[in-house]
């Protein structure tokens, strides 16, 4: 079974940032399209920010303008660079991979990583 590993989260102060990173556990032939998704206390999971195998990408609204999410196809890792963070993007953080192909040629759909905590304070 592969799974993704994310990475890069904390406690920052508001207007400070944060980068995200994720990656799987297994050696990957390629991935489809990767996410960042996140949870705060209370609230359901939301996506952040998506991007496609071939670069599209895709933002919630309220993150537009401060976060960036990018790939490495090479690599087969996924990025989010989060700046103006606010105290209302506390949450937990869920790298998400809507298929994973493996270099043993074996694919996994809707494949979830195990979050990373990012607190926004003063």
């Amino acid at each position: 079974q592969v799974q993704l590993v994310e990475s890069g989260g904390g406690l920052v102060q508001p207007g400070g940032s944060l980068r995200l990173s994720c990656g799987a556990s297994a050696r990957i032939y390629s991935f489809n399209v990767m996410g960042w998704y996140r949870q705060a206390p209370g609230k359901e999971r939301e996506l952040v920010a998506s991007i496609s195998s071939g670069g599209s990408t895709n933002y919630a609204d309220s993150v537009k303008g401060r976060f960036t999410i990018s790939r490495d196809n090479a690599e087969n890792t996924v990025s989010l660079q989060m700046n103006s963070l606010k105290p209302e993007d506390t949450a937990v953080y869920y790298c998400n991979a809507d298929s994973i192909r493996t270099v043993g040629w074996r694919l996994y759909r809707d494949v979830w990583g195990q979050g990373t905590l990012v607190t926004v304070s003063s």
